[in-house]
């Protein structure tokens, strides 16, 4: 039987510099079958561009300082001007609260704050990123 295999890319943007955890969770999420993409210090539209030439199903975004509004904002919106508003979308991080909604209203799917599991990113992603073809079998 195939097994799907789902394409991650996970980044930090131009500002960060904490990257610990997200480099945790990459390991992680490989360690669960999954492909991972992982580039640091990219700007909102080099996202969308590696998200394009690596064809993820989902883009991960660790975010530790102010500056993920507007990241979220050009994202989401590139995404859809793209055609491809069905890949994924999560954020990770020291998020404030009052930004969750505002995010979601954008298009983020989740977020993840300070004490999420890998594991509950894990099933998060393998419920919600988007169906693909690309099969090991």
């Amino acid at each position: 039987m195939a097994e799907r295999i789902i394409r991650v890319l996970l980044c930090k943007t131009t500002m960060e510099c904490h990257d610990r955890g997200v480099r945790y969770l990459a390991t992680k999420l490989r360690d669960a079958g999954m492909e991972v993409v992982f580039i640091n210090f990219l700007e909102p539209r080099e996202i969308i561009e590696t998200a394009i030439d690596e064809d993820v199903d989902v883009i991960g975004v660790s975010s530790s300082v102010e500056g993920h509004l507007p990241v979220a904002r050009e994202i989401t919106k590139r995404l859809e001007e793209q055609g491809i508003g069905d890949v994924l979308v999560v954020f990770g991080g020291v998020i404030p609260e009052r930004d969750v909604a505002p995010m979601k209203e954008m298009g983020v799917k989740e977020v993840f704050g300070p004490g999420s599991s890998a594991d509950e990113v894990i099933a998060y992603i393998r419920a919600n990123a988007r169906e693909r073809s690309f099969e090991v079998e």
